[in-house]
């Protein structure tokens, strides 16, 4: 089981590095209408619609994809039947 959990730790690491190389920015925008399930409505400020921008900083692609790559390693190094 911590063989499996830690390669796929690594492989997401390994792909959020890929994606913050090719990105320059994300933008996040929030939902316009609410969920007609909930009982609050899910933007309070009048329906206005709100942003976030994501700007990955430039040590961010290189650090991921490295520290994913040892981390995939490591899971190899994992034996099989680990004695808990």
């Amino acid at each position: 089981m911590w063989r499996a959990f830690f390669l796929a730790l690594g492989i997401f690491t390994v792909i959020l590095g890929a994606e913050c190389l090719v990105i320059d920015k994300a933008v996040l925008a929030a939902r316009k209408e609410p969920d007609p399930g909930l009982t609050v409505p899910f933007d309070l400020d009048g329906g206005a619609s709100r942003q976030r921008e994501i700007v990955p900083p430039e040590w961010a692609p290189w650090s991921l994809m490295s520290a994913g790559a040892v981390t995939i390693l490591y899971s190899f190094t994992i034996p099989k039947r680990v004695k808990e």
